[in-house]
């Protein structure tokens, strides 16, 4: 069985995306969540189970294979089951949707710093750094062209529920804890987003967590 190591549901966006891409596999898994910044996380992330990932989550184990990073997880289990689970069928669909993962995976440091992802909250409206706009600004001008050119399918990016989808499912929920106001082409779609019944899995068990990280709890 795959073993899916992640930290806590309330802050962690890349471990979301371990965790929705192995849900999107199919396969049965175990889920260990190991709490950020606490005693356990230090004693583990020395152990066995996080190397060579350098203390980092999401882990995906598959037997005695390690895998860790979200878009290495992704492809590892698009591999290992149907990479249409993941990947547009349509070439210039795919070659779009591989870009548009691999520019989120990269970039928007702006937004991943001044807003932090913490699904247990949602802040009052503030004026947003330049650059942070500016990377609002680029996800919502690829989310419309994703939109127009290939989402014909369904309510997705790319239609149906894939790959980039499961990358950009943080910043949909970045854009609702900092109340970041978007087209409504793009509400429909963080709607879409939102009651996924995966995320709604997710979100609900973020409120279960027992652990509070304070430097999350209020704006940056």
């Amino acid at each position: 069985m795959l073993k899916l190591i992640i930290a806590n549901k309330a802050y962690s966006s890349w471990s979301l995306r371990g965790w929705l891409a192995v849900k999107q596999s199919g396969l049965p898994f175990e889920e260990i969540t190991v709490p950020l910044y606490d005693e356990e996380w230090e004693k583990r992330r020395e152990g066995d189970e996080f190397a060579p990932s350098k203390g980092k989550v999401p882990i995906l184990w598959d037997n005695n294979i390690v895998i860790w990073d979200s878009l290495a997880i992704i492809e590892w289990l698009a591999d290992k089951t149907d990479r249409t689970r993941y990947w547009p069928k349509d070439e210039a669909a795919r070659g779009m949707a591989r870009s548009m993962a691999a520019e989120m995976h990269s970039s928007y440091q702006n937004l991943r710093r001044e807003c932090s992802m913490n699904v247990r909250k949602q802040f009052p409206p503030k004026p947003l750094s330049e650059g942070v706009r500016a990377e609002v600004i680029r996800i919502l001008e690829l989310w419309a062209q994703a939109r127009a050119r290939h989402g014909s399918g369904g309510p997705y990016l790319f239609g149906t529920f894939g790959a980039v989808d499961i990358m950009f499912a943080p910043v949909v929920t970045r854009f609702i804890t900092y109340s970041i106001p978007v087209p409504r082409f793009a509400a429909a779609y963080m709607e879409a987003i939102l009651s996924h019944p995966w995320m709604i899995e997710w979100i609900e068990a973020a409120q279960e967590d027992p652990w509070v990280i304070e430097q999350y709890e209020v704006p940056a």
